[in-house]
C-alpha cells in the first residue's frame, strides 16, 4: 500500500510507475463534483474510474476484500473514511472467491488489520493481494464521494 495526498503528487512522481501516474494525473485534473456516479474509461478495460458516493458505515458491517488482476487507486474527493488494511496473509479466512466475476475475494476475518484514515484529497494505492475494508466510519457516519481507479497489473510491465 502507498498512501499520500493528491496535493503533493509532484513530490511523489519519482517513486511511482508511469501507469499509476496516469491514474493519479487523471484524479488530480478531473472535476468530480459534477460527474455522474458510474464507470469512466481512461485506457479501455486496462484502466477505468468508478465514481462512487455513499455513507460510511461501522467497520464491522463492511466486508474486507482483495483483488488479483487490478490495482486499486482509492481517492477520496470529499468526506473522510477509514480503510481497514492488512498485507496479504494466508491466515485470512476467505468468505467468497469472486475473482472470475468481479476480480474480488472477500474475507471473514483479517489477522493484523490496521486502520488508515483517508480524508479529502488523499489516496491509497492497493496492490493485488492486499486486503482492504473501505467505506468505514471515521468520527461517525459521513457522506463520501470517492473515485476508485482500477489499473490492470499488466500496465506495470
Amino acid at each position: 500500500m502507498f498512501c499520500s495526498s493528491i496535493k503533493i503528487l509532484d513530490a511523489n512522481r519519482p517513486t511511482l510507475p508511469k501507469a499509476l501516474l496516469k491514474a493519479l494525473d487523471y484524479l488530480k485534473n478531473t472535476d468530480f463534483s459534477k460527474m455522474e456516479i458510474g464507470k469512466y474509461e481512461i485506457d479501455g478495460p486496462a484502466m477505468f474510474a468508478l465514481v462512487q458516493e455513499y455513507q460510511t458505515q461501522p467497520k464491522e458491517t463492511k466486508k474486507a476484500e482483495a483483488h488479483v488482476k487490478y490495482i486499486d487507486v482509492q481517492y477520496v474527493y470529499s468526506g473522510s473514511e477509514i480503510v481497514g488494511y492488512a498485507p496479504a496473509d494466508p491466515a485470512a479466512e476467505v468468505l467468497e472467491n469472486l475473482v472470475d466475476k468481479k476480480d474480488m475475494i472477500t474475507y471473514k476475518s483479517i489477522p493484523n488489520e490496521t486502520e488508515v484514515i483517508l480524508t479529502e484529497g488523499m489516496y491509497a494505492i492497493l496492490f493485488p493481494g492486499e486486503i482492504h475494508r473501505p467505506q468505514c466510519n471515521y468520527k461517525g457516519e459521513t457522506k463520501v464521494r470517492k473515485v476508485v481507479v482500477k489499473a490492470a497489473m499488466d500496465l506495470l510491465k
